[in-house]
C-alpha cells in the first residue's frame, strides 16, 4: 500500500541571481511500512525535501500525497493540523518543552486536540523506548538520548502515516546514535510504522531497507536493501 507519492516536487528560494533551486523535480513512491534513508551531500536537498513532506515548507511546484490526501495547497492552519495527526516529526535537538515532564511532552499532540490516549498503546511505547522510569522528569534531567527517545515517542503518539527524522543522531554520541537507530528500526517493525530518515552517516542509512542519495535536488540513487 503507497502511503506517499511526490509527483514532479520543485523548491525555488530567491528570484533573479539570488534564485537557489533546492529540489529539482522530485518524484518518488514510499509504501506503508518502508524504512527510508534519504543521504546526500550538505546542500543537496535532504532537509528541504523532508520539511515538504511534513507540510513545513510548501514547493514551489508538483504535487505531495499522503495517506491518500493531496497536501500541497494547505493553508497554515490545514497544514499544522497535519503535522499533529499525520506526521511525527523528530529533529537533531528534541524540541522537548522545558516545563513540561516527560509524560505531558509525549502526550502533547493528544492534549492539543483533548483526546484521551490509547493506554495500552501508550504503554507499549513508553516500554520501548524505556522511558517508563523518566514520565515524571523534566527533560533537564535527561541524558541527550533519553531526550531523543522522548520526542520519539510523543512523534508515535498520534500513529503517524509518516514519522520523519532530520539528523536524529546528530547532536549524540555514537552509542546513543546507535541507542536511537534502533529503536526507530523497532517502531518500523513493531508496528509497521513507515520512517523516512535524513543522514549524512553512512553507516546509519545502512540500516534503512532502502536509500535515497540525493545530489543538487535530484534523486540520483533509489537503493532497495531488503
Amino acid at each position: 500500500m503507497e502511503i506517499l507519492r511526490c509527483e514532479g516536487v520543485r523548491k525555488i528560494y530567491g528570484a533573479g541571481a539570488n534564485q537557489v533551486t533546492a529540489l529539482d523535480g522530485i518524484s518518488l513512491s514510499v509504501k506503508k511500512g518502508e524504512f527510508v534513508a534519504v543521504v546526500g551531500t550538505s546542500g543537496s536537498g535532504k532537509s528541504t525535501l523532508l520539511h515538504i513532506l511534513g507540510s513545513v515548507d510548501r514547493p514551489t511546484e508538483g504535487k505531495v500525497l499522503v495517506d491518500g490526501g493531496d497536501i500541497t495547497g494547505f493553508k497554515p492552519a490545514e497544514a499544522a493540523l497535519f503535522r499533529r495527526r499525520k506526521v511525527g516529526l523528530v529533529y537533531q535537538f528534541f524540541n522537548l518543552i522545558p516545563t513540561l515532564t516527560v509524560r505531558k511532552n509525549i502526550l502533547l499532540p493528544l492534549a492539543l486536540d483533548k483526546r484521551k490516549p490509547d493506554e495500552e498503546y501508550f504503554d507499549q511505547v513508553i516500554s520501548t523506548m524505556k522511558l517508563a522510569d523518566r514520565l515524571e522528569f523534566l527533560p533537564s534531567q535527561l541524558s541527550g538520548g533519553q531526550q531523543q527517545r522522548a520526542a520519539i515517542a510523543r512523534a508515535l503518539m498520534y500513529r503517524p502515516a509518516l514519522l520523519l527524522a532530520d539528523e536524529p543522531t546528530g547532536n549524540l554520541d555514537r552509542k546513543n546514535s546507535e541507542e536511537i537507530v534502533d529503536f526507530l528500526k523497532l517502531s518500523n517493525r513493531r508496528w509497521n510504522q513507515t520512517v523516512i530518515l535524513v543522514t549524512h552517516d553512512e553507516k546509519t542509512a545502512l540500516e534503512a531497507d532502502r536509500i535515497l542519495t540525493l545530489e543538487d535536488g535530484r534523486i540520483v540513487s533509489d537503493q532497495k536493501r531488503r
